[in-house]
C-alpha cells in the first residue's frame, strides 16, 4: 500500500538518506541475541488496550513494535516515510500491513480508515524527526485514526530533540493535542511509567480522543 509523497525535508530523510533500515535491523537483532529487553513500548501499549486490539504503528521503522504487539494477540499496521526500513519490516512480518507514507499528510483511509485504532503509537523519536512545522498536523492524523471516546494517541520521543537537534517540548506536545481534540491521560519519564520529571529529556504522554 502506498499513501502521499514523502514531503521534502523530512528531518529522518535528510540524517539517514532513507537508507538505514538494514543496518537498524541488524543492530536491533544483535541487541536481541545480547539478551536485550526491546519490547518496553509494546508492552506499555499492550497494559492499555483490549483484547485483540487494533494498533497503528505511526513511524513503525523495522516493525519491532507492531510485530511485537501482533504476537500479543493485537491486529497492527505500521506506517513509516522510510522504504528501506519498510522493507526490513515486510521482510520480518509479511504477513502484516505496512503502508509507506508521511504522519503529516498521510489521509487515515491508507491506513483502514479513519475511527478505525483503539490505540496509534508513536515511538523511538519520531515525533522529532518530523519534517518541521509539521508536528501538529502529524498529531491531528494519529488524532483522527483512532476511534472516538475512547481512542489513544500514545508517543514517546526526547523532549530536547535528542540526535535530531530539534527540541519538542512537552508543553508544544500536549498543545498540538489538544488542538486535535485529545485530553492528557498520563505523561512519564520513560515506558517502565517512571514519574513524569518536567525537568528531564525523555517523556512518554498518553492521549485520549474525545
Amino acid at each position: 500500500m502506498s499513501a502521499d509523497a514523502p514531503t521534502p525535508g523530512n528531518r529522518w530523510l535528510d540524517v539517514t538518506g532513507g537508507t538505514r533500515g538494514p543496518s537498524y535491523a541488524a543492530r536491533f537483532r544483535e541487541l536481541a541475541e545480547q539478551g536485550r529487553d526491546l519490547h518496553g513500548e509494546a508492552r506499555f501499549c499492550d497494559a492499555l488496550l483490549p483484547r485483540g486490539g487494533r494498533v497503528l504503528d505511526a513511524g513503525c521503522g523495522t516493525g519491532r513494535v507492531a510485530v511485537e504487539l501482533a504476537r500479543l494477540g493485537h491486529k497492527t499496521v505500521g506506517v513509516d516515510i522510510d522504504v528501506s526500513m519498510l522493507a526490513e519490516a515486510r521482510a520480518a512480518a509479511p504477513e502484516l500491513t505496512w503502508v509507506t507514507g508521511d504522519l503529516a499528510t498521510l489521509a487515515p483511509r491508507a491506513v483502514d480508515g479513519p475511527d478505525t485504532f483503539d490505540l496509534a503509537v508513536a515511538a523511538g523519536n519520531v515525533m522529532v524527526y518530523l519534517t518541521p512545522g509539521t508536528e501538529a498536523r502529524a498529531v491531528a492524523t494519529l488524532a483522527a485514526c483512532v476511534r472516538p471516546h475512547g481512542g489513544l494517541v500514545v508517543a514517546g520521543f526526547a523532549v530536547d530533540g535528542g540526535e535530531s537537534g530539534t527540541p519538542l517540548t512537552a508543553d508544544a506536545y500536549e498543545a498540538a493535542c489538544a488542538a486535535a481534540g485529545l485530553t492528557r491521560v498520563a505523561r512519564y519519564a520513560g515506558w517502565d511509567r517512571e514519574p513524569w520529571d518536567s525537568t528531564g529529556h525523555y517523556g512518554v504522554f498518553v492521549h485520549r480522543r474525545d
